[in-house]
This record gives structure tokens, C-alpha cells and sequence, in this order.
């Protein structure tokens, strides 16, 4: 899909649709506008938001339809993003092959951009009969657009992609080890720096907590470290971007419901998502230094795996009574966290489908945020709200720690009650980061649209990826501190 910023006038564009916010304006002059006010008397359009109305060969246009977009009251970068992605669907149904896009502000070209390669995503190939129709061609008018801006914005969108055609893989042909793969060759790709850890590799590090999920699968873990140091940085920080990639979750020997199971290949959004972000670091080459660290494992029940009962030390020294195999996230992510610190974090970010708690209390809405840096809570929520990505923060007093603290070891995976789960989780994290600022992402009611939506089938949504890229350019102009 081609998609390009155009200055040249819209009325000699030849295209399938010419699509049109109905907020916010464009350049179709007074007789559309009169068309426009004449329909809104008439009651034939009301402008609430997802409205399409469809004008067969318009007047003074060489496009072949005029679609007006209802977008609500306001017209901005979340209304937006989420138009040229509904855009995007409508057409592929109608088969469509080039479009227009015309607004009249040209502030809004990287959302418009983010969101025409978000509503073209092509989930993972499965179907005999797929009908999947492609646009071919996207053209945005947007006066004094930015160019820098546009190609963010396509950078970004195709970020998210990546991170949602990984979640939408069955785990069948993404494991720990395809996945660990995929990074690498495209992190390479996109100028990053790849370690790939094996599982002789977390032997030796120590790291008995990550190891203890995946002792029950056939399959072996990896932990990968992404990397991306620009010649030139505006600071001393260096954030690490950690994120939980169980490829399939059966619950271990604490098994699921089976109705609780069939969805478990996303719980390895959360390392999708920071794989996303980082890659679109890297090509947009920001100037702030990042690594990304990715914990990829699969839990599985079997004779090798890890009992409820059982104590392992995770890689930090600390002692964990697992007591509930199903809460293998917090695992995983504990050497993950302790990875990264040792390899130099001055500031962490982690993002994890960790607990089914977290859509109890806050639904598929927000994001639930939790950690020891308010500062850098209150700018990622900022930012997110700035583009329509909500982020709520949690508490985390220190009475939270007390129903993870052990009997017999230092900590335990899961309290004896079902009380403030999504904190209590973020809690245990905690005592992985050595006092680093620190935040947590829960993303376990966000990660997954369980139906379509108006600019996305239904399956992985990307969600944070957009988020955290804007927050980090906004760091590397002025610092993590």
C-alpha cells in the first residue's frame, strides 16, 4: 500500500472515494458546502462519529464518490486516527483502490498517516477463501503538513502492525523460539543491536524464576535484548522497554478452563508491543539510548513442569513459592526486570497481559498503570490521552506487598485471595527494579478486541505501541529526568 502526502489541487484527483472528516473541514469549496448544509437540514446526515455518507460522482471532482466521515464534535488526533482507519476498512469492502484523504489541518497528517496503515492491517494468512481486498494507493491533502510528520506516522502504524500480526499468530507456529527469531531479523533490520539468550544461556545467569515456567514445554525459552544506541544523545538516561512473552498460557498445572484457553496465544502481547515500540525507535532514529528486553517462554502442563509449592530463586537472588502455576507473568517478567537493571536501566517501562483482575476494574477502557515514578506515569498517560489511549493509574502503598510476602521464601507468586490482584501483581514487579524508576503496564483487558471495531478486525489491538513512541521522542527532546 502506497500512501503519500499531495500539495497539488483535490479537484483533478482521479480515485475510487474521496473521504472527508465532517469536522474539521477540507478544500471542497462553497458548493459543497452547501450540499453539506443542505443534507444536515434535510436530517440525511447528523455528523456523530462513524457516520459515512457516500456522493456518487461529485460535481467539480474527478474522484468517482465524495464520502463525507461523521467524527463527533471535535476533530483531533484520536478522532482522527480513528477515521482514516474506518476509511481504510470501508474501502477494502467496497474494493476500493486509491483513495483521498482531504483535511484542512495539517497538524493531523501523522495521526490520519498512523491510522490508514492501522485500519489496512492483513491479519496472519489461514483462511483457504481469503478475500482480503488491498488499497493500492493513499493520498493525503493536509495544507503546511510536515513531512517529518507523515513519515512518523507510517513508521509508527507499521510498528503497530508488527506487533499485532505477532499476536495474532497461533502459537503453533510462534514459539518461544520462532519469536526470539523474528526479532532478531528484523531488529537487525531496523539498526538494532540483538542478543539472544538460550536456555543454557539463563542457566548460567541464574535465572530460576523465567526457567520455571517454562519447564514444562517442549519448547525452550529465550530472553532477547533489543538494543538502540544513537552516535548522538541528549542524555545519560537509558530506558529499558521489558515485556512478558508467554507464546501460549495453559496455566501450567494450574490449568485454565478450557473456555479460558482458546484466546491464550496473546499473552505475549506485552513483549509484541515493546518489540513494536523499539523497532520504530530505531527507524525514526530518536535520539535517546533504549533496549528492549523480551521474556518469551510457553506454559505448559507436564511430568518436568513446575508444581504448585514449589520455591525457585530468581535471578536477583530472591526466593518465590509458586503457588499458583497461572501466575507465570510476574515470573518471567522478575528476571526480565532484573536483566535490565543489570545491564544498565536508569529508567523501566514494562507492559504485560498480567492479570485478568485488571479488566474487572477497569473493562477494555484503560490501561492499567502502576509504579514508583509519578512523573513519568503522569507523562505517559498525557500522552496517551492526547492521541486516545487511556491509561489509568493504580495505587501501590506498601500494604499491597503484604499478601506476596512468604512462608517459607522471600516472596510468593499469588496471594491467598482474590483481593486488588492487578496491584498486589505490580507489587511483586517491584521488587525487581532496585529502585529504578519505574512503570507497569497492565494490558490484559486492552491488548485483545474481542469484536471488530469500525478501523480494526477483530483479534490483537496494538495498543501503547503509538503511546510510548510519542513519549520517548518527547523524553529524548528534554530527558527521562
Amino acid at each position: 500500500m502506497n500512501i503519500r502526502l499531495h500539495d497539488g489541487p483535490l479537484a483533478e484527483l482521479e480515485c475510487d472515494a474521496v473521504f472527508v472528516p465532517l469536522v474539521g473541514g477540507a478544500m471542497l469549496g462553497q458548493e459543497a458546502e452547501t450540499l453539506l448544509s443542505n443534507l444536515r437540514e434535510a436530517g440525511e446526515i447528523t455528523g456523530k462519529r462513524g457516520e459515512l455518507t457516500i456522493l456518487h460522482e461529485p460535481k467539480h471532482l474527478a474522484a468517482s464518490r465524495l464520502i463525507f466521515v461523521g467524527v463527533g464534535k471535535t476533530f483531533d488526533a484520536d478522532q482522527a486516527f480513528c477515521m482514516a482507519g474506518q476509511a481504510l476498512r470501508a474501502a477494502q469492502k467496497r474494493k476500493f483502490k486509491r483513495l483521498v484523504f482531504a483535511l484542512n489541518d495539517g497538524d493531523l497528517v501523522r495521526a490520519v498517516a498512523e491510522g490508514c496503515v492501522y485500519g489496512g492491517y492483513e491479519r496472519p494468512k489461514y483462511k483457504s477463501d481469503d478475500t482480503f481486498s488491498a488499497v493500492d494507493e493513499i493520498i493525503i491533502i493536509a495544507p503546511e503538513a510536515e513531512q517529518s510528520e507523515f513519515d512518523s506516522g507510517i513508521v509508527v502504524g507499521e510498528s503497530v502492525n508488527v506487533a499485532r500480526r505477532l499476536v495474532d499468530t497461533p502459537a503453533n507456529d510462534l514459539g518461544p523460539e520462532e519469536f526470539a527469531e523474528m526479532t532478531e531479523s528484523m531488529g537487525v533490520a531496523a539498526g538494532l543491536e540483538v542478543e539472544v539468550l538460550g536456555e543454557s544461556d539463563l542457566e548460567e545467569l541464574g535465572a530460576g524464576s523465567l526457567l520455571s515456567v517454562a519447564k514444562g514445554s517442549a519448547r525452550p525459552p529465550r530472553l532477547v535484548r533489543l538494543a538502540w544506541n544513537p552516535d548522538k544523545v541528549v542524555n545519560d538516561s537509558h530506558l529499558f522497554l521489558v515485556g512478558k512473552g508467554v507464546t501460549f498460557d495453559t496455566g501450567g498445572l494450574s490449568l485454565k478452563p478450557a473456555n479460558s484457553m482458546e484466546k491464550m496465544k496473546y499473552d505475549m502481547a506485552g513483549a509484541a508491543t515493546m518489540f513494536g515500540v523499539i523497532t520504530a525507535i530505531a527507524r525514526l532514529k530518536i535520539p535517546q539510548r533504549v533496549s528492549c528486553i523480551l521474556g518469551l517462554v510457553e506454559n505448559m502442563p507436564s511430568g518436568t513442569a513446575t508444581r504448585p509449592g514449589d520455591i525457585v530463586q530468581a535471578m536477583n537472588g530472591k526466593t518465590i513459592e509458586v503457588i499458583n502455576t497461572d501466575a507465570e507473568g510476574r515470573l518471567v517478567l522478575a528476571d526480565a526486570l532484573t536483566y535490565a537493571v543489570r545491564k544498565g536501566a536508569t529508567h523501566l517501562i514494562d507492559a504485560a497481559t498480567l492479570t485478568g483482575a485488571v479488566s474487572i476494574a477497569l473493562g477494555s477502557v484503560n490501561i492499567g498503570m502502576m509504579g514508583n515514578d509519578h512523573s513519568l506515569q503522569a507523562h505517559i498517560k498525557a500522552t496517551g490521552n492526547s492521541i486516545g489511549e487511556r491509561f489509568w493509574e493504580l495505587p501501590m502503598n506498601d500494604e499491597y506487598l503484604e499478601p506476596m510476602k512468604g512462608d517459607l521464601s522471600d516472596l510468593r507468586n499469588a496471594g491467598a485471595d482474590r483481593k486488588a490482584g492487578t496491584i498486589t501483581a505490580a507489587k511483586f514487579l517491584e521488587q525487581f527494579v532496585e529502585s529504578k524508576s519505574w512503570v507497569h503496564l497492565d494490558i490484559a483487558g486492552t491488548a485483545n478486541l474481542d469484536k471488530a471495531q469500525p478501523n480494526a478486525p477483530q483479534g490483537a489491538s496494538g495498543i501503547a505501541v503509538r503511546s510510548l513512541v510519542r513519549a520517548v521522542q518527547t523524553w529524548s527532546k528534554g530527558g527521562l529526568e
